[in-house]
């Protein structure tokens, strides 16, 4: 139903357009008495065998929306009714921008991919905060924070701990996304000295809670293997729980659009097909210097249940969808747990757990 009726029409609208009008269906279903129950009925599948603990969570699957769907919490509880089982909301500010002028969103059908250049429109810490205080299902959410566009560089870790403090009894773990719209300098912005800057008073923080909320760092992939290495061994050496790999790339080579519509389209971080190969390459780096002793959420080109597993395969503990679910819509999660399901039956059993790092 989707790729015959739905697909085309919300294909036939500009992107931001129609992703407004996904939103709005989705909290009018949840709106509609048994309207999540339906969703539910339709998509989510429960089995032991998709069960995952990490960083001391229960994740019901490890299929995760990620950041950039629900940048302001508003449909969190239908997407995990549409089979997810983790949300990651956001990325949010302290304060609400509107971020850069449209169009900002382009997909690429020829290369199932898609360029955008929100910088991180989004309305804001406070709402978010509105959204999040009355949740009562029992859903794993997380909470990506970036900074704010016109915040003074000395000011940037305020921003974070500002975001973290606010958010940390609605949330069940964090994202810093220090590879945002609004960090676009970005050997400057994952450079460990100023990644420290950040995560510092983020820990200090923490350890004046009585609950723990893990604490993960997403990084680019247009970093050097190098830099890369350099902030796995930061999480090593650091509080720090895990790592989310990828945002999307600012390399637009190879594509099978022509360059006359790249160059119409302009600059923006590429998602999608293109980046599953480099996104599978950094979750393995990851994994394989940190010896698979830190969780990893792998997001960037999952398009089919086969690029999922084969993420996993590289080390990842969690995975994140986003462009892969635009182009291939709610069906997408399902399928991926019904392969993950089957390939559990042929392969010894193993016990689905990543730990945190102290």
């Amino acid at each position: 139903m989707y790729r015959r009726l739905i697909k085309p029409i919300l294909f036939a609208m500009n992107i931001e357009r129609a992703h407004s009008v996904v939103l709005w269906l989705l909290r009018v279903i949840g709106k509609i008495p048994g309207g999540r129950w339906l969703l539910r009925r339709n998509y989510c599948i429960e089995h032991p065998s998709l069960e995952r603990e990490v960083f001391g969570l229960k994740f019901r699957n490890p299929i995760g929306i990620a950041a950039g769907f629900d940048r302001n919490a508003e449909v969190f509880r239908e997407m995990c009714d549409l089979g997810f089982g983790f949300v990651e909301v956001g990325t949010i500010t302290p304060l609400p921008q509107p971020g850069l002028p449209r169009p900002r969103i382009f997909r690429l059908p020829k290369d199932h991919a898609i360029i955008n250049r929100t910088g991180l429109s989004n309305k804001g810490l406070n709402r978010v905060v509105a959204q999040l205080r009355h949740r009562h299902d029992r859903l794993i959410i997380g909470a990506n924070i970036g900074k704010n566009a016109l915040t003074h560089p000395g000011q940037v870790p305020a921003d974070y701990l500002r975001l973290f403090r606010s958010l940390y009894q609605y949330v069940d773990y964090f994202t810093i996304n220090v590879c945002c719209d609004n960090c676009m300098e970005v050997d400057v912005s994952q450079d460990t000295s100023h990644l420290m800057k950040i995560l510092t008073p983020l820990f200090d923080f923490r350890r004046g809670q009585n609950q723990y909320r893990p604490i993960l760092i997403k990084i680019s992939p247009d970093l050097s293997d190098e830099r890369i290495d350099e902030i796995t061994d930061l999480m090593q050496a650091t509080p720090l729980d895990g790592i989310v790999a990828v945002n999307g790339t600012f390399t637009h080579t190879g594509l099978k659009t022509s360059e006359e519509a790249l160059e119409e389209i302009g600059n923006g971080r590429l998602s999608g097909a293109p980046l599953t190969r480099r996104a599978i390459e950094v979750v393995k780096r990851i994994h394989d210097r940190s010896q698979g002793n830190y969780p990893i959420i792998g997001v960037g080109g999952l398009m089919t249940p086969d690029d999922v597993k084969n993420m996993l395969a590289a080390g990842a503990s969690l995975v994140q969808l986003y462009t892969g679910y635009i182009y291939e819509g709610p069906g997408l999660v399902k399928r991926v747990c019904e392969s993950l399901i089957e390939e559990e039956k042929h392969t010894p059993s193993t016990r689905h757990t990543s730990g945190v790092s102290e």
